[in-house]
C-alpha cells in the first residue's frame, strides 16, 4: 500500500526555571494596579512575555491573594499566526517535594500584541504552608509551546495513498481535556454564580447547575422542592471553610490539590473531606480520601481514621487501621496513648471490642 505522511504543523517548546527571590516582599505588589514581573522569551520565531503577578487579588470575598501568570505575544504584526500555550508548576529545588500540579493556559489562533488568558497558579497562603518556598525563594518551571500552522502542502499524485487507511491508522491524536481548567476558572471568577454559601464566616459563590450535576444532595436541595431551591444564600454548618473550599474545587475540577500537601496536613484534610464527601454523595472524592488515609496511617492518625471509617462504613479502611494498630504490641501501646484513641473510645465503643478480639487472635 502506497502512503504519504505530511506534517501540517511546526511545534517548538522551551522550558525555563524562573526564581523569585525575596518572595515575601512581593506581597505588596498590587496586581490590580498593573504591578508584575516579566520574563522575555523567544519561542518558535515569536517574542513572548511571561508576566508574573505575585499578589493578584482573588475575585471572591475571602481576601486571598494569588500567584497569577499571563502569556503575552510581543511579536510585530504581520508575522505568521500561531497557537501557543503556557504551562507552569512550582518546583522544590531541593527535590524533597514533588512538583505541584501543572496548570496550563492556551490560546487558539493566538493573535499578535494581544494578552492571553490568566493562569491562576496557587494562593500565597497555600505557598506559605506548602514547603515549596526555600530561603524565601519561589521557583517556577514554565513551558511555552508554540504551534505554527504551516502552509498547505501540494501533494504529488504518486504520493496519494492508493487504498483507504485502516481505521487504526486514521485515528486522530486528541489533546488532553482542559474542561477542568475552564470550570476552575469559572469558580474563581464567580461569573454567573447564582448561589452563595456561608461557611464559618466565609462566603463562596457557586453555580447551582454544576453543583447539582456533581452531587445528588445538591440536586435534591436546588431542584427537588427543598427550601434551598429558590434560595440564593445557603448556610453550611458543621464544616470548616477550608474543607468546603477544597470540596467545591473538587466539584468543579475533579482534583484535590490540598491532598498533595505534606503527609500530616494531607491526612488531616482527607479526614475532613471524607466526611464532607459522604455528606454530599461525592463517591469519587470519598474514594480519593480513603486511599490517601489508607496510605497515611501512623500512630498519631490510626485511631482517628478508624473512628472515621467506622462512622462512614468504610470496611476496607477500617480493616487496614485495625491491622496497623495490632501489628505489634509497641504500636498498640503507642496508639492507646493518643488523643485519637480517646475520641475513638468515646464515639465508637463497639470498635474497642473488635480491636481486643483482633489483638488476641494475632497473639495466638
Amino acid at each position: 500500500m502506497a502512503s504519504a505522511c505530511t506534517n501540517l504543523t511546526g511545534a517548538t517548546r522551551l522550558v525555563r526555571l524562573l526564581r523569585i527571590e525575596g518572595f515575601s516582599a512581593t506581597g505588596s505588589m498590587d496586581g490590580a494596579g498593573g504591578q508584575f514581573m516579566t520574563s522575555r522569551w523567544n519561542v518558535g520565531g515569536h517574542d513572548w512575555g511571561v508576566r508574573i503577578y505575585p499578589a493578584a487579588k482573588g475575585a471572591s470575598s475571602t481576601g486571598s491573594f494569588w500567584v497569577v501568570l499571563q502569556l503575552v505575544n510581543n511579536s510585530p504584526m504581520g508575522a505568521m499566526e500561531c497557537r501557543a500555550s503556557l504551562a507552569c508548576r512550582v518546583i522544590d529545588p531541593t527535590a524533597e517535594l514533588k512538583p505541584s500540579r501543572e496548570k496550563i493556559v492556551a490560546g487558539n489562533n493566538f493573535g499578535y500584541n494581544q494578552e492571553n488568558r490568566y493562569l491562576i497558579l496557587m494562593s500565597r497562603d497555600e505557598l506559605a504552608s506548602s514547603g515549596y518556598l526555600k530561603d524565601d525563594t519561589l521557583t517556577l518551571q514554565c513551558t511555552i509551546t508554540v504551534l505554527n500552522v504551516l502552509p498547505v502542502p501540494t501533494i504529488r499524485a504518486e504520493e496519494v495513498p492508493t487504498t483507504i487507511p485502516d481505521e487504526e491508522e486514521a485515528t486522530a491524536v486528541l489533546l488532553p481535556s482542559n474542561l477542568h481548567q475552564h470550570l476552575g476558572e469559572l469558580l474563581q471568577s464567580e461569573a454567573g454564580a447564582d448561589v452563595t454559601f456561608l461557611v464559618c464566616g466565609e462566603s463562596f459563590a457557586a453555580h447551582k447547575n454544576i453543583l447539582a450535576a456533581r452531587s445528588p444532595v445538591f440536586k435534591a436541595e436546588f431542584f427537588g422542592g427543598m427550601k434551598e431551591e429558590c434560595s440564593r444564600q445557603v448556610e453550611i454548618k458543621d464544616m470548616e471553610a477550608a474543607t468546603f473550599r477544597a470540596m467545591l474545587h473538587f466539584i468543579y475540577t475533579d482534583t484535590v490539590p490540598e491532598l498533595d500537601q505534606p503527609l500530616e496536613l494531607a491526612v488531616m484534610m482527607a479526614q475532613h473531606l471524607l466526611a464532607g464527601a459522604d455528606r454530599y454523595g461525592l463517591d469519587r472524592l470519598k474514594l480519593i480520601c480513603e486511599i490517601k488515609l489508607a496510605n497515611g496511617i501512623t500512630v498519631d492518625t490510626a485511631a482517628t481514621t478508624l473512628a472515621l471509617a467506622e462512622q462512614h462504613n468504610f470496611s476496607q479502611l477500617k480493616a487496614k487501621c485495625v491491622e496497623f494498630i495490632i501489628s505489634t504490641p509497641a504500636v498498640l501501646d503507642a496508639v492507646l496513648e493518643t488523643e485519637g484513641y480517646e475520641h475513638l473510645a468515646a464515639s465508637c465503643p463497639s470498635v474497642l471490642a473488635n480491636l481486643l478480639k483482633s489483638a488476641r487472635a494475632r497473639k495466638n
